[in-house]
């Protein structure tokens, strides 16, 4: 575009007749490189350092050939080499940079001796000196305006590409810490297991004694301890699972909608809310497998809801082209700005308790791994809704994410 401006520029206004012919044809082979090079930047993420030296090799040589059809070193455009020198000092390596640096002073030279001569209107043969150094300020304006704005490109790309690393700097620095809680929680659930099979025995025994079967009252409490210890066994049992198993291995086929009703009926039964809506519009039914892992994500989500709106809760599972979408509803206060701004960092509560503020930050890494997301926001009429979107893919027995 620069090079179109500057010969209608120079053609029609400063009224130098130039080759037109032969500087078109230049610029056509320049678009049609471009071209190529825009179709093979979509398949190649980063382009090489060679591919970009090549690059500024084809633009210092259709260069060469213009000045050398319009005037040689004696042209003031001849300063644009320049531009293709600070672009190579920041775009490529050392050598190559170098490398141009000797082939553009080479091209140079050589147009201090050859080149075609530029014949000049009557009205400015007598105005040489002028008409150069209009020349000069139109290339130093070219050559700004293409700097600022290859430059402006390039240091955005860069801080995006500096943003990128931060962010993986970030949820790498998660993921340990979800390493490490994990196996926080697989040593205390090997730890719990001797001291929880001591207390069923000695349950299993007071069950014989006559003192405590002959009483009602203390025979139903001891049974509601035997429920109870057997739901520590239950979460003992899967948090050992879901350490432990490959996930595919050994693990139950269900479908969404039975997990779904399983998973509320067992969240329902402990957690005994006083109102809990369920919507299931999950159609048509997909075959997953029935991971613990992902059992305890949503009842974070629904125990946060709970504690949010101890009367009602509202879940709603729906499926959306090849996702499942899960939305939990509640009637609370709904979330602070700073947390929903920091949705999913560890230790961001308003509970103000030592340790809150995992929950989320775990909903939000299992399911981000899982290669799908999570996304908060408060109701209207009061409440907050927090909807988890998982693709079908992920859960299929055959899926390639893992917990």
């Amino acid at each position: 575009m620069g090079q179109v401006v500057t010969i209608v520029i120079v053609q029609y206004w400063f009224g130098i007749a130039l080759p037109l012919i032969e500087m078109a044809t230049v610029i056509g082979l320049l678009i049609a490189l471009n071209a190529v090079s825009m179709l093979q930047l979509r398949h190649e993420a980063v382009a090489s350092n060679m591919g970009l030296f090549l690059q500024l090799l084809i633009d210092v040589a259709a260069l060469t050939i213009q000045l050398y059809l319009s005037g040689g070193a004696t042209n003031p455009f001849v300063s644009l080499f320049l531009l293709q020198v600070i672009l190579g000092a920041v775009l490529l390596e050392t050598w190559s940079t170098w490398a141009l640096v000797a082939i553009a002073s080479g091209c140079f030279i050589w147009l201090t001796t050859s080149y075609r001569e530029l014949e000049l209107p009557q009205h400015q043969a007598g105005n040489l000196l002028n008409l150069h150094i209009q020349g000069m300020f139109i290339c130093f304006a070219l050559a700004a305006t293409l700097l600022v704005l290859f430059i402006t490109r390039i240091n955005r790309n860069l801080r995006a590409h500096d943003a990128y690393l931060a962010d993986m700097r970030q949820r790498s620095a998660e993921e340990d810490h979800i390493v490490r809680m994990g196996l926080l929680a697989s040593g205390a659930a090997h730890e719990l297991g001797t001291p929880l099979a001591t207390v069923s025995v000695i349950l299993n025994d007071w069950r014989r004694m006559p003192i405590f079967r002959d009483d009602p009252d203390i025979a139903q409490e001891i049974e509601e301890v035997q429920g109870q210890l057997d739901r520590c066994k239950t979460i003992v049992s899967g948090i050992l699972m879901s350490s432990g198993e490959v996930r595919g291995e050994g693990t139950v086929r269900t479908t969404v909608n039975a997990f779904f009703d399983e998973a509320i009926a067992e969240w329902r039964s402990h957690r005994s809310p006083p109102e809990l809506v369920y919507d299931n519009l999950f159609r048509p039914d997909a075959v997953i497998v029935s991971d613990p892992a992902l059992k305890q994500v949503l009842y974070n989500v629904f125990d946060n809801a709970l504690e949010a709106s101890p009367q009602w809760v509202g879940v709603d599972v729906e499926r959306r082209d090849d996702h499942l979408m899960v939305t939990v509803k509640d009637a609370g206060s709904g979330f602070d700005p700073e947390i929903l701004a920091e949705l999913g960092k560890p230790y961001r509560s308003s509970k103000n308790r030592p340790g809150s503020g995992l929950g989320l930050f775990l909903v939000v890494n299992v399911v981000r791994k899982l290669g799908g997301s999570v996304a908060a926001q408060n109701r209207t009429g009061g409440g907050a809704v927090v909807t988890v979107a998982l693709p079908l893919g992920a859960l299929s027995p055959g899926g390639d994410n893992e917990l």
